[in-house]
Formats: C-alpha cells, sequence, structure tokens
C-alpha cells in the first residue's frame, strides 16, 4: 500500500474532502482493496470557492502525523472586494450593498498593518468549528442561533498587491487557525466599506510551495499521482 505525502493543487468547486475521496478510491482500486481500507487524510481545509495548495497524507505512518501538519502557518494570495458583504464570506453567499465610500489606497495600507500580530478572531458561523458537537454551518443553514467563540491566531505579514477599487490583492502570511473570510470582512469593518473574499488561494503550507503540487481531475492516473508521493525521513 502506498505511503507518504502529495501536493495537490485542489481546483475551484471541489471540497477537500472530494480530493480525499477521489486519491482513496484510486488507490483502492489500484491495490484491489475496499476504499475503507485506504488510510487518506488532508491538513487543513480550503473551501470550496478556493483553490491552492493542499496537503494529503497517505498511510497509517503519515496520517498519524496529521498534528504536526494543522499547526503550520499558511500564506494566502487574497482577492477582496470592497462596499459589500457576503452572508458567508465568500462569493456563494447571499451579497449585499455596504458603503459606496472609495478608500484611498494609503489608507487600505494603514488598515491592513493594524492587523499584522497577535489579534482576537472570531471564526464565521459558516464553518466547520463544532459547537456542542454539531458542525457550525450545519447549524446556520438550518437558521439556528448560536455564538462561535473568537480565539487568538496571529497575522505574520500583510502585503498589499494591487488596489483597483472595489479590488484589493494581498498577501497574507498567517497562523494555523486563521479564517481569511473573517480577516476579510474585519477589514471592511475597519474600512467602514463592507467586504468579502471574492478568490482565495493557498500557496504555502510550512515549507510546503504550490509550485510543487500537482494538478488534479476525475481523470487523474493514478501512476501519475503516485509518482509525485513524498517521503520523509
Amino acid at each position: 500500500m502506498p505511503e507518504g505525502i502529495l501536493l495537490i493543487n485542489k481546483p475551484v468547486g471541489w471540497t477537500s474532502f472530494d480530493v480525499v475521496g477521489l486519491i482513496r478510491r484510486k488507490i483502492a482500486l489500484s491495490s484491489g482493496v475496499k476504499p475503507r481500507m485506504v488510510k487518506v487524510g488532508h491538513t487543513g481545509t480550503l473551501d470550496p470557492f478556493a483553490q491552492g495548495l493542499l496537503i494529503i497524507l497517505v498511510g497509517n505512518k503519515y496520517t498519524k502525523k496529521m498534528p504536526e501538519f494543522l499547526k503550520l502557518d499558511k500564506i494566502y494570495q487574497v482577492n477582496m472586494v470592497l462596499g459589500k458583504n457576503s452572508t458567508t464570506g465568500d462569493p456563494e453567499g447571499e451579497i449585499s450593498a455596504v458603503s459606496e465610500k472609495i478608500p484611498e489606497k494609503l489608507e487600505i495600507q494603514d488598515v491592513l498593518k493594524k492587523f499584522v500580530g497577535e489579534i482576537e478572531q472570531t471564526p464565521p458561523i459558516y464553518s466547520a468549528i463544532k459547537i456542542q458537537g454539531i458542525r457550525a454551518y450545519k447549524l446556520a443553514r438550518q437558521g439556528k442561533q448560536f455564538d462561535v467563540p473568537s480565539r487568538k491566531i496571529r497575522i505574520n505579514s500583510i502585503a498589499l498587491i494591487d488596489y483597483e477599487y472595489p479590488e484589493v490583492k494581498f498577501i497574507a502570511d498567517v497562523s494555523s487557525g486563521t479564517y481569511i473570510r473573517t480577516l476579510v470582512s474585519d477589514i471592511g469593518k475597519y474600512l467602514a466599506t463592507g467586504a468579502y473574499t471574492k478568490e482565495l488561494i493557498r500557496t504555502k503550507i510550512g515549507k510546503y510551495s504550490l509550485d510543487r503540487a500537482i494538478d488534479i481531475n476525475k481523470d487523474s492516473d493514478i501512476g501519475d499521482i503516485l509518482n509525485n508521493l513524498i517521503k520523509l525521513m
């Protein structure tokens, strides 16, 4: 049975579990075993609208290392839209207009700096956080009222890349547990414009980079996938 680490470039529209399921099924088929016999897991969810680096662990030896990978810092390329909010913080939610204010570039740069360092962040209600054993997004979809506890996260750096109203592009280097959708929403509040995350690309997890990841689709050949397994010493 194959073992190792796979660096996958998750496509837009796929869930992280979609990737895990595909790899598990393909390994099972090529090995002549049932899918439940194949140990496969990911080390940090990417929302369906997002794309980029997803680390997949294959085999018992590697899936046991999942806690180590979950703690790694991450880097994202972010495209946020000013002037509007989304119920989910991304393009999949209900979009509503908030403000016609057009901030100056310098104002945006100053606000971004305010978020660097250790800060308190409240994860979005549409998240995988468990509330009394139930995923928050399931409660939200049921229209239930509940509070999501805040937690401390760390923003190592934020760099503005481009600004052409209403879109702002920046790169964020953040700690594990950081929700970019919440970060963008909070930036929108500081700017008094509202904001939601239009596009999100994860480019790095710890020392692992997107430029080493392989593309994947439903027709991907398992041999090609397994040729990219990384073995840890």
